[in-house]
């Protein structure tokens, strides 16, 4: 197991492990499922990353964003290709967040959200940019003078 291990609440394990696979290259490692074929858990491997999903159990307080209305966090996922990434996991029915673009700190990166209300960074580094310029640049994006 890696050392930070995701843990995702969604409305439908086993759509979404088929979900993660189809559009961001998961594979299935093990899966739990309950008498009466109710899936509690599905592990996934993403890169090097464990990714567990699980169904919603509001008893329990696990509730997925759909039920909560939003999302807090974003995950960002490294991949080679960027472009090619994005058109997969937008044909798979994801939604633009954050439209793709060459971002300011050297990396070509937008953000979706997935069928099951989760936040996705896809990123790829284009450009090795010193941290003194990624300063400037953001106080200069930050500050409103900045032109697009």
């Amino acid at each position: 197991m890696t050392q930070i291990a995701i843990h995702l609440v969604v409305t439908d394990p086993d759509q979404a492990a088929i979900w993660y696979a189809e559009a961001l290259g998961a594979r299935e490692t093990n899966r739990i499922t309950l008498p009466g074929g109710r899936t509690l858990t599905v592990d996934l491997l993403l890169g090097d990353t464990a990714l567990a999903v699980a169904g919603e159990m509001p008893e329990m307080g696990m509730r997925s964003p759909a039920a909560l209305g939003a999302t807090s966090a974003a995950f960002h996922l490294t991949v080679p290709d960027v472009d090619t990434a994005w058109a997969r996991a937008l044909k798979a029915g994801a939604t633009v967040f954050e439209p793709l673009h060459d971002a300011f700190w050297g990396e070509r990166t937008g953000q979706l959200l997935d069928p099951f209300g989760h936040r996705w960074a896809l990123d790829q580094h284009i450009q090795d940019i010193p941290h003194d310029e990624i300063v400037a640049r953001a106080a200069e994006l930050f500050s409103g003078s900045a032109t697009a």
